[in-house]
């Protein structure tokens, strides 16, 4: 049953873009030619701020993100850009102490969390000629989560802490803004996403995540059509 309320949601969100994609199109002007729908991809850099008094430090974690993208133009300098993205992001958190080990039955040592969502995020772009300048709200699905024990020892992996997807919240949500160059039909940019909901849903892995949100910036590349 979760898998199947998860592929409609999934199924959902693409039908949505669809329509978006195919809906009347606005001014097809010099400064924002369009509508047009292409691809993106590129490296997430994510990382937890953590308010837990046995972290010793919180680690960036490099991932991926990649999908696809429509650019409707609204005026000359004014675009709607919704994207539906897969996207990788998470951390590595060190933390010291007694309270560790008693909390989780491991030495001291560093903990990996690696989390997987469908993103949807909805632009608003502004163009000055080949640049665009663009923000907005985003939603995302949690489709998994992994969490393993990394000890120092030997950087060897232990058993994998006794988290799943069913611990963290489903749904985050957040805002985003970037910079992006559109040469002819090829899109460079950067963007930093910043989560507005907590990831943990409760019990352990809101104690090891205590109030922490995500936090992405992403650099990318996209191809129009």
């Amino acid at each position: 049953m979760k898998k199947l309320k998860k592929y409609s949601f999934i199924t959902g969100i693409g039908i949505a873009l669809l329509l978006l994609t195919i809906s009347p199109q606005g001014y097809a002007q010099s400064d924002n030619p369009g509508p047009r729908i292409g691809i993106k991809g590129g490296l997430n850099f994510s990382q937890f701020f953590v308010d837990q008094p046995t972290v010793d430090d919180e680690n960036m974690k490099v991932g991926v993100h990649f999908g696809i993208f429509t650019k409707i133009p609204i005026s000359d300098f004014l675009a709607f850009q919704p994207e539906l993205l897969y996207t990788n992001v998470g951390s590595k958190v060190s933390y010291g102490g007694s309270d560790v080990e008693s909390l989780l039955g491991i030495r001291e040592g560093e903990v990996r969390f690696n989390l997987n969502y469908i993103q949807l995020p909805l632009a608003l772009g502004f163009n000055l000629g080949p640049v665009n300048i663009h923000a907005g709200p985003y939603v995302a699905y949690l489709l998994s989560a992994n969490v393993k024990n990394l000890e120092y020892s030997d950087l060897s992996t232990s058993e994998p802490v006794d988290l799943g997807t069913d611990d963290f919240n489903t749904i985050d949500y957040g805002l985003f803004a970037g910079l992006g160059f559109d040469l002819g039909n090829v899109t460079i940019g950067a963007r930093y996403n910043h989560g507005l909901r907590e990831i943990g849903s409760g019990g352990l892995s809101q104690t090891l995540t205590n109030n922490s949100r995500n936090g992405v910036a992403q650099l990318y590349i996209g191809f129009g059509f």
